[in-house]
């Protein structure tokens, strides 16, 4: 499956706009150096689906982020997503200056929960949270992105149009690691001390 849930509908944007680096503690992890600008790459649709797989062509790797939804040019929806990355792949691909795509835009590497709207929202409140069989792994909050909603949402408005339905991933907190068959994940999206969503998946 190729489609969002937002609400009652099955959704499919026509791109997946993912900013990388927008957490200083995840880029201290990889051991990447701080980005003078935003990094952005782009994933298909056809890299969307609701099943979390621990393999493609080798080992996969979670990332856990805060994402929205597009809708007249303006943020409509928010959700969680996994951006799965084959970790060694994009380490030889970096070391060449190569583009990422092949080891960030393959097929089931976009794995969503539902999206509920923005309306009475509070976007500087949001946080997430992954826990993997019971264990928090990941916590990351707006007020620590490099480029918050707003500025990424100006930022990738500079340079490409924003379809309705479009999806935007805004990075990792640090706590990354390794996809394994069987673990059970649990992502939160809060706001504040409030769940607004809670998702789990189980990996293959």
């Amino acid at each position: 499956m190729t489609s969002i849930r937002y609400g009652e509908q099955l959704i499919q944007p026509s791109k997946i706009l993912c900013v990388g680096r927008n957490y200083v503690e995840h880029i201290k992890e990889l051991g990447n150096p701080i980005p003078d600008e935003m990094v952005v790459f782009s994933k298909p649709c056809s890299a969307i689906t609701q099943e979390l797989r621990s393999y493609h062509q080798e080992p996969l790797h979670y990332e856990a982020e805060i994402c929205f939804m597009v809708q007249n040019k303006q943020l409509s929806a928010v959700g969680v997503g996994l951006d799965l990355t084959k970790r060694e792949l994009q380490a030889k691909l970096k070391q060449k200056g190569l583009p990422w795509e092949r080891a960030k835009a393959f097929d089931g590497s976009a794995v969503f929960s539902r999206f509920i709207s923005l309306e009475n929202i509070d976007i500087s409140e949001l946080s997430i949270e992954l826990f993997i069989n019971c264990v928090r792994v990941q916590r990351g909050h707006v007020s620590q992105m490099l480029y918050p909603p707003l500025t990424i949402l100006s930022e990738l408005q500079t340079y490409t149009t924003l379809q309705d339905n479009d999806v935007i991933m805004t990075g990792t907190p640090s706590g990354v690691g390794v996809v394994h068959e069987g673990d059970v994940f649990l992502a939160r999206l809060k706001q504040g001390d409030k769940t607004l969503i809670e998702t789990e998946w189980v990996a293959r």
